[in-house]
C-alpha cells in the first residue's frame, strides 16, 4: 500500500511546491525577458521597477491562479486542461498587471518589448511546467505509483462498461479492485474482476483504503443507492453516482442547480456562467490581435478581388448561430456573382463558378478572413462548429439525429471536424453525419484547452487542405 498511496500522501506538499515554481518562473521569465531585451548591454541586476512589476505578477498569480482551478487535481483529465487553465490564469494576470501601469501611469518606465518577452516567456514556462508534471505523474502511474483504488456497485452492463473504461485509461491511477452487487443481479463475465456481495462493502472499502465508490446501476435500481450510502456512512470516501444515462444521447451532460434544485443536464450548452466569460474574452482579444496583423493582406486581397472581376469584395449569406437564432456572415468573394432561386448549391472540385483567384483563396482558406470581424461583433467564435447555410440546415435537420444542437454554442472559424478533415463539400449524409459527431463531440468536451488545441493544430494543417475549394 505504500507504493501505492506515496504520492497522494503528499499531495498537499506537491501543490505547495507548485505554485512555488509558479512563482519562481514568473520572476525567472522577467530576468530573461530583461537579459533578452538588452543582450547587447552588461547585465546589471534587474532595475527596481522591473523587479517590483515581476513581484506584483507573481503575488497576483497566488490571488488569481486558484480562482481558476488551476491547483485542482489532474488525475483522469487530459494534458490541455490544467495547460489551459493555466495559460488563462496567466492572461488573467498579465492583463491585470498591465491595468496597473496604466492605472498608476507609470507604464512609460517600462521597455514594450520586455512587457511582451516576460508575458510570452512566463506563458510557456508556465505551460511548460504543466507538461512536465503530466508527464512525469502519468509515467509514475502507468509503473504502479499514485494509485487510487475504485471499487464500482453494479455488477452488470453498465458497472463492467465502466470498468473497462478505467482500465483503459492507466495513466488516470484510477484501479478498480473489484465489483459489488446483490447475487441476483450478477452475471458471468471474463474482465477478471471479482464480484462480492453488497454487504461486504464496507469492510472491503476499509481493508484496501478504497478512495472512490462509483455505483453504477439502471435507473429502476437506483433505491439501491440508499443501501450504499447506509453501507458507508461511517467512511470518508468519495461515493459517485453514475446513473444509466448511457443510452441517451445527451450533450454536455452536468449538474446544474436552479431554484436550489440540483438538475441533470442532459442536453445543455457549456457556454454558461463564466464558461461564456472566457469563450468571450478570448474570442475578441485573438480576432483582434489577428485582424491587426492581418490587415495589409486582407486589404491586398479586396483590392485583388475588385481587379479580377465584376462584383462585391464580400461575400454575405444567411447562416444559423447561437440557439438557432440567423446571422450574416462574411466571407471573401470566391465566384463570379450568380443568382440561385430557392437554394445553395455547395462549391465542388473545378467548379466552374469559381474564380482563379477564388480558387487560390479557398484552398488557403484566406477567403475565411472577414469571418474574424463576426468574431468581432460577437455573431461567431474563433473555434466551434462551422456555420452551414439556412438551406442546408433544413435539409439535414431531419436527416441527421442530434444535428441541430451543433447550434449550442457559438459557430466557428475552424473546429475540431475541420482540423479532423471533415471540412469542404459534404456530398454524401455519412460526411456530413461525421462532421456533426465531432461538433458534438467539442461541445461535449469544451474547455479553453481545448480549444488552444485546436487553434493550434490548425496553424499546424488546418488551412491547406484537399478538400478545400
Amino acid at each position: 500500500m505504500l507504493r501505492c498511496g506515496l504520492l497522494r500522501d503528499y499531495a498537499s506538499a506537491i501543490s505547495l511546491l507548485t505554485r512555488t515554481l509558479d512563482i519562481l518562473l514568473v520572476a525567472v521569465a522577467g530576468w530573461l525577458a530583461y537579459a533578452l531585451r538588452f543582450f547587447d548591454q552588461p547585465s546589471p541586476p534587474l532595475p527596481m521597477a522591473y523587479s517590483a512589476l515581476t513581484l506584483i505578477g507573481a503575488l497576483l498569480v497566488l490571488i488569481i491562479f486558484p480562482l481558476f482551478s488551476v491547483y485542482d487535481s489532474w488525475r483522469a483529465k487530459g494534458m490541455f486542461a490544467p495547460a489551459g487553465r493555466a495559460l488563462m490564469g496567466w492572461f488573467v494576470v498579465y492583463l491585470s498587471g498591465l491595468v496597473i501601469l496604466v492605472v498608476v501611469r507609470e507604464s512609460t518606465l517600462f521597455s514594450r518589448l520586455w512587457l511582451a518577452y516576460w508575458g510570452l516567456l512566463s506563458a510557456m514556462l508556465l505551460v511548460g511546467l504543466r507538461i512536465a508534471i503530466y508527464w512525469l505523474l502519468r509515467s509514475l502511474r502507468r509503473r504502479g505509483y499514485n494509485r487510487r483504488p475504485v471499487v464500482i456497485v453494479g455488477a452488470d452492463q453498465q458497472g463492467r462498461a465502466l470498468a473497462a473504461r478505467a482500465r483503459s485509461a492507466d495513466w488516470s491511477g484510477l484501479e478498480v479492485l473489484a465489483l459489488f452487487d446483490v447475487p441476483a443481479s450478477v452475471q458471468d463475465a471474463d474482465d477478471g474482476l471479482a464480484v462480492y456481495p453488497l454487504d461486504a462493502l464496507a469492510s472491503f472499502v476499509t481493508e484496501h483504503q478504497v478512495g472512490e465508490v462509483w455505483v453504477a446501476m439502471p435507473l429502476e435500481r437506483g433505491a439501491e443507492l440508499r443501501q450504499v450510502i447506509e453501507l458507508l456512512r461511517h467512511s470518508p470516501v468519495n461515493i459517485r453516482y453514475a446513473p444509466d444515462l448511457f443510452g441517451l444521447s445527451l450533450l454536455n451532460n452536468g449538474v446544474t442547480e436552479i431554484v436550489g434544485v440540483p438538475m441533470i443536464d442532459l442536453s445543455a450548452s457549456p457556454m454558461q456562467g463564466v464558461n461564456r466569460l472566457l469563450k468571450a474574452l478570448e474570442d475578441r482579444l485573438l480576432a483582434a490581435l489577428i485582424l491587426l496583423s492581418v490587415s495589409p493582406l486582407m486589404l491586398l486581397i479586396a483590392v485583388a478581388i475588385k481587379l479580377s472581376s465584376p462584383g462585391p469584395i464580400l461575400f454575405r449569406q444567411r447562416r444559423h448561430g447561437w440557439d438557432g437564432q440567423e446571422i450574416v456572415i462574411y466571407k471573401f468573394r470566391t465566384m463570379r456573382v450568380h443568382a440561385e432561386a430557392g437554394r445553395v448549391t455547395q462549391a465542388t472540385r473545378r467548379d466552374p463558378r469559381v474564380t482563379a483567384l477564388g480558387a487560390l483563396l479557398r484552398g488557403t482558406s484566406l477567403d475565411e478572413l472577414p469571418q474574424f470581424v463576426n468574431v468581432l461583433q460577437g455573431r461567431m467564435s474563433i473555434v466551434g462548429p462551422r456555420p452551414h447555410a439556412v438551406e442546408h440546415n433544413a435539409q439535414y435537420c431531419d436527416m441527421i439525429d442530434r444535428y441541430m444542437l451543433r447550434h449550442k454554442v457559438k459557430p466557428g472559424i475552424t473546429g475540431w471536424a475541420q482540423i479532423n478533415g471533415w471540412r469542404g463539400e459534404t456530398d454524401t449524409v455519412e460526411k456530413m453525419q461525421q462532421r456533426v459527431e465531432h461538433d458534438l463531440y467539442y461541445i461535449e468536451h469544451w474547455s479553453l484547452g481545448f480549444d488552444l488545441k485546436i487553434i493550434f493544430m490548425t496553424l499546424l494543417r488546418g488551412f491547406v487542405h484537399r478538400n478545400a475549394y
